[in-house]
């Protein structure tokens, strides 16, 4: 018997399916965030239901289940932007309990056919194929004849119809588990990757560009909790382009869920290197600087590594020499998700995600401020730290540390 008493949803876990006999706790986090975010609901229907939906995991699927009312879009949108989720599927549910297979075969077969009418109807297709799986290997008929003897439903239901099993307009997916059926057309693909804190926390270096908010998102999507560390020269940098910063941050608390912003002035640190360093060096000093501030608060917050949104070669702070020197101020980690991607892809990120439109807003960030006409590219490790003697290096990160602001950025999703 169908079940028409609620709607269905069939979750694919994907990467998570390889985890060996660490699945059930990856299985089990993503549960978690999937509740997570579908109680976080603006949807009235959703909202008022929300103790009606249920997520729970069986045999390496996850079944969401939700009332008649609830929109099937706003379910799809939600649980689709859950990393982990390889794929979602709205399905049919038939109960198959002490019936023979011969009774299985034909209570699909009859689903399976008033589908297929209903796909015919909105999408007027011509050609069709079955996909059958028997989940359940007690079930007497092997998968290829379920494909078979259920498509001969179809054929019989739906007299327009021919089996194209190269190329057809539509699948049809039947899947026989211990004691219910499903029946679905539509495999929706989702961002996959692993769930939200099964990877610890990084602190991710956010400025106002198009790359760091990329590398955010790919981080996270590899199951990594997030903390930003975002640095502005105020008043040389404005409060809108610190807004801009915080607007990025939101629009990736969609994927990542909270974040906490730790927010410096490097004003203070740029000025003593301007007036004490050679001009060709200020953009590598700077950026010294930044690791090592970076570094001490994320020892601070319990975050594992550092992430970076460079990219081999972009500019003169990301030349290999540079990154070398670079890193030499720093003993944790420090991961570079874009290290070998070109600007074109991470830009094509940028849109999917949504965060390039505010990205590419003119405000300055403290990147920008005492540029230097040329940069050193392939700069020697023994000259600046001979520039940085004529620094106290521990002072100025012991201010700059001290003047951290926290800003914590809740899911707008």
């Amino acid at each position: 018997m169908i079940n028409t008493n609620e709607k269905i949803y069939i979750v694919r876990c994907g990467e998570v399916a390889l985890k060996g006999q660490n699945k059930p706790y990856f299985e089990r986090m993503l549960v978690q965030r999937i509740k997570k975010i579908l109680n976080r609901a603006e949807d009235e229907a959703l909202k008022s239901n929300l103790g009606k939906v249920s997520v729970e995991r069986n045999d390496g699927l996850i079944f969401v289940r939700t009332p008649l009312d609830v929109s099937e879009a706003e379910i799809l949108k939600r649980v689709g932007r859950v990393f982990g989720v390889e794929s979602i599927s709205p399905a049919k549910e038939i109960a198959i309990e002490n019936m023979t297979a011969d009774e299985v075969i034909d209570e699909v077969g009859h689903v399976a056919a008033e589908t297929m009418l209903g796909i015919i109807e909105s999408k007027h297709i011509k050609t069709f194929k079955i996909e059958g799986k028997r989940a359940d290997k007690m079930f007497p008929v092997e998968s290829p004849m379920i494909a078979k003897r259920i498509g001969a439903y179809v054929l019989k239901g739906c007299k327009v119809l021919s089996v194209d099993v190269h190329n057809p307009e539509a699948i049809l997916h039947v899947n026989i588990r211990r004691n219910f059926a499903y029946v679905y057309e539509q495999k929706i693909l989702a961002f996959g990757g692993l769930p939200l804190g099964t990877n610890g926390k990084g602190l991710v270096l956010l400025s106002g560009g198009i790359d760091s908010p990329v590398a955010t998102f790919l981080m996270a999507h590899r199951g990594m909790y997030m903390e930003a560390m975002h640095f502005h020269s105020y008043p040389y940098t404005s409060e809108r382009a610190f807004e801009k910063v915080k607007d990025l941050a939101s629009i990736l608390t969609t994927y990542c869920g909270r974040i906490r912003m730790h927010s410096v002035n490097l004003l203070p640190i740029q000025e003593a290197i301007v007036k004490n360093c050679p001009e060709e060096e200020t953009t590598i000093l700077v950026r010294r600087f930044m690791m090592r501030i970076s570094e001490r608060i994320a020892k601070a917050n319990d975050c594992m590594m550092l992430i970076t949104g460079e990219s081999l070669g972009q500019v003169a702070s990301q030349t290999a020499e540079s990154l070398v020197v670079t890193d030499s101020t720093v003993s944790m980690p420090v991961m570079r998700p874009l290290i070998a991607m070109d600007k074109v892809d991470i830009m094509d990120i940028a849109k999917e995600i949504g965060t390039f439109d505010t990205s590419i807003q003119p405000y300055e960030d403290c990147c920008t401020v005492f540029l230097p006409k040329h940069p050193v590219t392939k700069p020697r490790l023994e000259r600046i730290l001979e520039s940085e003697s004529k620094l106290d290096v521990e002072a100025l990160v012991d201010a700059a540390v001290a003047s951290e602001e926290i800003v914590v950025i809740n899911s707008r999703d």
